[in-house]
């Protein structure tokens, strides 16, 4: 059953007005059908009344405003707001970069496939010799790049 936003206040205990603020901020799934005219009221299903009371629960659980919580939704969903924001992070020393060895090891990794021919082995879990030909069998390696044990 869908209700209108003074039913659907009511039982999320907040204001009609607070509900609409709540959606222009982009709280809010989409809760009008698409091409009513616009004298039509919106209707709350469950489901829309369960996602607001997450978002409410949210908000008190880390004292935040609801335009907080819109803005982390914004970072969550913009990979360029969330690089900034990330960054800026960092700056402050709220964020702790990535540790330097395990940048090393991808940089390591990166250099020795750029600096291995076409179809040369590039290193530890490189394909080996004969690999993929008729006859062979390639031989199992660990996600470490090792030879992985073998049943006998």
């Amino acid at each position: 059953m869908r209700v209108r936003i003074t039913e659907a206040s009511r039982r999320l205990g907040i204001s009609a007005r607070m509900l609409r603020y709540r959606e222009a901020l982009g709280l809010l799934p989409a809760v009008r059908a698409p091409r009513l005219p616009p004298s039509r009221h919106r209707r709350f299903g469950q489901p829309d009344l369960d996602a607001v009371s997450l978002g409410l629960a949210i908000e008190r659980r880390y004292d935040i405003s609801p335009a907080a919580l819109a803005f982390a939704l914004r970072v969550l969903a913009d990979p360029a707001a969330r690089a900034e924001v990330a960054e800026f992070g960092q700056r402050i020393g709220r964020i702790r970069p990535l540790p330097a060895m395990a940048m090393d090891f991808e940089k390591e990794r990166a250099l020795r496939l750029l600096a291995s021919p076409p179809g040369a082995p590039a290193g530890p879990g490189a394909r080996q010799p004969g690999a993929g030909q008729p006859g062979t069998v390639p031989a199992a390696t660990s996600s470490a790049g090792r030879r992985a044990p073998t049943a006998r």
